[in-house]
């Protein structure tokens, strides 16, 4: 018989994030963080005029927390409506569209992913005032343009909490403000630790997005290069990670060599020819502003230069953080309404969605390398500092790299695509999601322009269904579609300079000759026999105990609880008919003896075939069954193990019971 077992060796956690930003944190407390920088609605003239803020996230309560890096207005009234033709203090799309040269319509389809921790229930509602406010296109669940997702891909949202959702709303924003033509996939991690953000930013990458913003971070550790390749190495995808809003030294996951790290400026108006001007967001005196620096632990990437720091420097790009010449911000869930916020939480999604706006990465790419291919289509950013430090460009702005402000900032999105170009722009239309019958003909026209005259393009595709092929010439898709299944495509035109742009959709392929008559298609479902064929499964899995009761009958299948490090498997393989619709269920009950509200020590994981459909943790522990349900029908036509693994680490048991289990075909 299993038992709980409280007692065992401690856990130790990582000491992530609690010593990050102390110095902030404490005058945030009091709300009397000063900002020197110019206001945002004032012209250069170089005055400094102190801004009181308020970090809109509390400070870590347990051990591997990371902090959100939003920093809110606390000498402005906020309103939750406004007067007539009245606009919202700080910048707006028109602004940071003007400031940084951003098109006026692109990204059309493309899906920016907001990783935050905790729920943000009025995050759909806050997102429609803003948009309607400055007269942006409609983005709900209803229209297909937002969505909202636990840190598993489920609706199961975590504990709503304020300070986050302020988070939130800066994130949905920005991305809305740059990209209007973006979706949005807001992911929610249980909680800030660094394993559940992680496990949200893998869900985004799972769901699609090719551009994931991550407006968090706390101390480097020696754990970060396990974290890399846990959560971060997604080749392919642009992740944008927050520098920081301590000034200088350098944070993860910023550090990570696989991101893109973005740093944070003043943006003023002025009267040059660009209209703007920036300078590192900080003092000279430092213990504010921009994040940067040199990491303790993550290796150099190739396609960074710089030689006074022999690992990773921290920033790669920067945009506007600065509070005093902070972004409008629309907030009802621990905000009064409008509000001027700043931070590099506020940098980071612009580049995520300046990313967006250039096109899908290439296959296999790592986009944090794009802009070092690009340095003349980015605005150098050349006075300023974040502090003092030795060599003295890590934490001062200096003509080409800084560490600051990396780069440089937007100058249109050339800077953000692949390979090597004299600074064009191609744009390629999505031509919104294709269906087509097994066996039947397709033919689909892709449109592309470049912003440069008399260029040639040419065109390439990846994830095409079986027998189709785009002609690299003229870029219509043709052919016979052999195999039922979802494929996401992507498209890129490619001008003679090497200037890229991307687009990506999807491609259903109906079966034609499959039978999908409805039917059950897992043997044993509620393992009522009492043995567990024609499952495959650990020793003791399949039980009828009363300690841990069934969802129905008698039997369940009950994995782990033995308070040790043991691990027990469930499997079945199954062939899904082809051209049908599957969906995966089953009921769930965690109970745990683990206290910890931050740490997933004990695990279990859901696999169709290679994918990983959720990872639960005793985090997840309730006091009954939930119904969790996947769709498995990018698997019809094939077939494929669904497999259920719980491992247990050497103290404190987490039990994961399954029970009714079903693989429905309609």
């Amino acid at each position: 018989m299993r038992s709980h077992s409280p007692s065992g060796s401690p856990h130790l956690p990582r000491l992530r994030g609690l010593l990050a930003g102390l110095p902030a944190l404490a005058m945030a407390a009091t709300g009397l963080l000063a900002v020197a920088a110019p206001s945002a609605t004032a012209t250069d003239t170089g005055a400094q005029s102190p801004v009181g803020t308020r970090r809109v996230c509390a400070a870590p309560s347990h051990p591997g927390e990371m902090a959100c890096l939003a920093l809110a207005r606390t000498d402005l009234g906020q309103q939750r409506t406004l007067a007539p033709d009245a606009t919202p203090s700080g910048y707006g799309p028109a602004d940071l569209t003007s400031a940084y040269n951003l098109p006026a319509s692109a990204g059309a389809g493309a899906t920016v992913a907001i990783v935050d921790s905790n729920d943000d229930p009025k995050a759909e509602s806050d997102l429609a005032a803003y948009r309607t406010q400055y007269g942006l296109p409609a983005c709900t669940t209803a229209n297909g343009c937002f969505k909202k997702v636990d840190q598993r891909g489920g609706t199961s949202y975590p504990t709503a909490d304020s300070g986050w959702a302020g988070e939130i709303s800066l994130d949905v924003d920005m991305v809305s403000a740059v990209c209007p033509n973006c979706h949005i996939l807001l992911v929610e991690a249980d909680s800030a630790t660094m394993e559940n953000l992680g496990a949200a930013v893998n869900t985004a990458v799972s769901l699609g997005a090719k551009y994931v913003s991550n407006s968090y971070g706390g101390g480097e550790d020696s754990t970060d290069t396990a974290s890399d390749t846990a959560y971060f190495n997604h080749p392919g995808v642009a992740i944008t990670v927050s520098s920081g809003d301590s000034g200088y030294g350098a944070e993860y996951p910023a550090s990570s060599k696989y991101v893109t790290a973005v740093g944070g400026t003043s943006l003023s108006r002025n009267s040059s020819a660009r209209g703007w001007t920036e300078k590192v967001w900080g003092t000279s005196s430092g213990g504010n502003g921009a994040g940067s620096g040199c990491s303790a632990y993550d290796a150099k990437p190739t396609w960074q230069t710089d030689s006074g720091c022999a690992r990773r420097t921290v920033a790669d790009v920067s945009a506007v953080a600065d509070p005093a010449t902070g972004v409008a911000v629309y907030q009802t869930y621990g905000g009064s309404g409008w509000n001027v916020y700043g931070g590099t939480s506020a940098s980071a999604p612009i580049i995520a969605a300046v990313y967006a706006l250039a096109g899908a990465p290439a296959a296999g790419t790592s986009p944090a390398s794009y802009p070092y291919a690009h340095t003349s289509s980015l605005y150098d950013v050349t006075s300023g500092a974040n502090g003092s430090c030795s060599p003295s460009y890590l934490c001062t702005a200096a003509t080409g790299y800084d560490g600051p402000t990396g780069l440089g900032t937007p100058n249109g999105t050339a800077a953000f695509t692949n390979g090597t170009s004299s600074g064009n722009t191609v744009t390629v239309t999505n031509p919104g999601n294709q269906t087509t019958a097994q066996s039947g003909s397709a033919s689909l026209q892709i449109h592309a322009t470049d912003s440069a005259t008399g260029q040639t393009l040419s065109y390439s595709a990846s994830g095409l269904p079986a027998g189709l092929s785009v002609n690299s010439a003229t870029g219509l898709i043709t052919g016979t579609a052999t195999t039922a299944g979802t494929y996401t495509v992507t498209v890129t035109a490619t001008d003679t300079t090497g200037a890229a742009g991307s687009t990506s959709f999807t491609w259903t392929v109906t079966g034609t000759g499959g039978d999908c008559a409805p039917v059950q298609l897992l043997g044993n479902a509620g393992f009522e026999t009492g043995s567990a064929a024609p499952w495959t499964a650990s020793s003791g899995v399949v039980d009828n105990s009363a300690s841990q009761a069934a969802h129905a009958g008698s039997w369940k299948a009950w994995l782990d609880g033995y308070g040790s490090t043991h691990t027990d498997s469930l499997a079945q393989t199954v062939t899904l008919p082809q051209g049908c619709h599957a969906t995966l269920s089953f009921y769930l009950h965690i109970d745990s003896a683990e206290t910890t509200t931050s740490t997933a020590y004990d695990k279990l994981t859901v696999q169709a075939g290679s994918t990983t459909l959720a990872t639960f943790s005793n985090l997840n522990k309730a006091t009954g069954y939930v119904l969790r349900s996947y769709d498995l029908s990018a698997f019809a036509g094939q077939s494929v193990t669904v497999k259920f693994t719980g491992a247990e680490d050497s103290s404190l048991q987490t039990s994961f019971v399954i029970d009714d289990t079903a693989l429905n075909i309609s």
